[in-house]
């Protein structure tokens, strides 16, 4: 902020460069110096960066498990201090910033929190999106699929998981803006009931519906999949979903199994960490993108899932998918920043920049996956043994296809 610079080599001569646009951005590094406190600085606009976001973040992930010395972080705070970055009280949170109230898990709280990311802008969404409005893992045939390919793909193997059939209840738990609820109606002939805590998604969704005049097929809710009560449904799908519900996970597969029909098929879609470390609670992403949201080992959600009866029937792990997809998701909002800037304003831009930044980096190495887990619902309080309709085979259906790999993402 002063015109000072420094690092290697002639001033202009590198190809990220870091600026602090006003000292506000070391008060919130110094009063908050873990991943929230930059983050402030980044979402203000009091930081800022000329150059790769990817470049830079990429060369930050080096630097895991690094620590100052104690030494190291009061010479730190003595500089702050003669630059007079150092606040009391320290300035307050950027807008963006989530500040959830009340119970943890409450069903208000749940709701203001899927409303506090999801209830941006429907037309953000789109331009980010693309057409499909499919906010998940995209499921990829080949790198060069276009987004909208990998999406309708994506929905076609969610719907031949579950086996749909003409006439088949279908639960939507976190139906987004409708895609799959319309998808198996339209393709599959389910009937099919879509529930969401997002009153923009709903209201959006149902115009999908509309459009697809499937207004006798689909219904759309705005509704806690906990208050649902007119069960039971042949097959369930939950897409990107219980990320959101954090420590109550188990309370989702108690949930679902007393949804589902005995001996029916559920389909849990969501993201997983792939490494031991507990989160922190201090995150960027918990305190501006997924607020109370929370990210388990795959063995945590199986568990969970097996302590609800739901007998576990096949794991398979999109990781280098959703790299892709987030790909995709990154070069359309760079493509549509100033619009998108237009929409929802400058904090929530960066906001969606860093994150989606962050997480296909992240899936790329490997921190995180996400895991599409099919299991058949109990039979009368007991592990329900699927029993296949006579000429069914049990191997791997055909749509399950390899993987592809993460130098084909690279």
């Amino acid at each position: 902020w002063d015109g000072s610079e420094i690092g290697p080599g002639e001033a202009g001569s590198c190809p990220d460069v870091i600026v602090l646009r006003d000292k506000r951005a070391m008060t919130y590094v110094v009063t908050r110096p873990d991943q929230l406190g930059v983050a402030r600085a980044f979402v203000s606009g009091d930081l800022e960066l000329e150059g790769s976001i990817e470049r830079v973040m990429a060369a930050g992930a080096a630097l895991y498990g690094f620590d100052f010395t104690i030494q190291d972080k009061l010479e730190a705070v003595k500089l702050a201090a003669t630059l007079g970055a150092i606040k009391i009280p320290p300035p307050k949170p950027p807008e963006a910033e989530a500040k959830p109230q009340g119970r943890l898990h409450s069903l208000r709280r749940d709701s203001e929190s899927i409303q506090h990311h999801y209830d941006v802008s429907n037309d953000f969404y789109r331009q980010i999106l693309g057409p499909t409005m499919v906010y998940s893992c995209a499921y990829f045939n080949s790198p060069d699929d276009t987004l909208e390919e990998a999406q309708t793909r994506k929905l076609d193997v969610v719907c031949q998981k579950l086996r749909l059939q003409p006439g088949d209840r279908l639960l939507d738990i976190g139906c987004g803006w409708g895609a799959m609820a319309i998808h198996a109606a339209e393709h599959y002939g389910a009937e099919v009931v879509g529930v969401t805590l997002s009153i923009a998604q709903a209201e959006r969704a149902r115009e999908r519906v509309t459009e697809a005049g499937l207004q006798d097929k689909v219904e759309i809710r705005i509704q806690d999949y906990r208050e649902v009560s007119d069960g039971p449904y042949d097959k369930i799908c939950s897409i990107g979903m219980f990320e959101h519900t954090g420590s109550d996970i188990d309370s989702y597969f108690t949930a679902t199994a007393r949804l589902g029909k005995p001996g029916g098929l559920a389909l849990h879609h969501g993201i997983c960490r792939q490494h031991s470390e507990e989160e922190s609670p201090n995150t960027f992403i918990t305190h501006y993108v997924f607020p109370d949201g929370e990210l388990h080992r795959v063995a945590r959600v199986i568990a969970g899932l097996e302590r609800s009866g739901q007998e576990l029937r096949d794991v398979e792990n999109l990781r280098e998918h959703y790299a892709l997809t987030l790909r995709h998701w990154v070069r359309n909002l760079a493509e549509n920043q100033t619009a998108a800037v237009a929409e929802v304003g400058a904090e929530r831009e960066r906001v969606w920049r860093l994150y989606m930044t962050a997480s296909f980096l992240a899936f790329e190495r490997g921190d995180i996956g996400v895991n599409q887990i099919l299991a058949v619902i109990p039979e009368n309080e007991q592990k329900a043994l699927y029993r296949p309709s006579p000429g069914i085979e049990l191997a791997r259906p055909n749509f399950v296809r390899e993987a592809i790999s993460v130098d084909q993402v690279g």
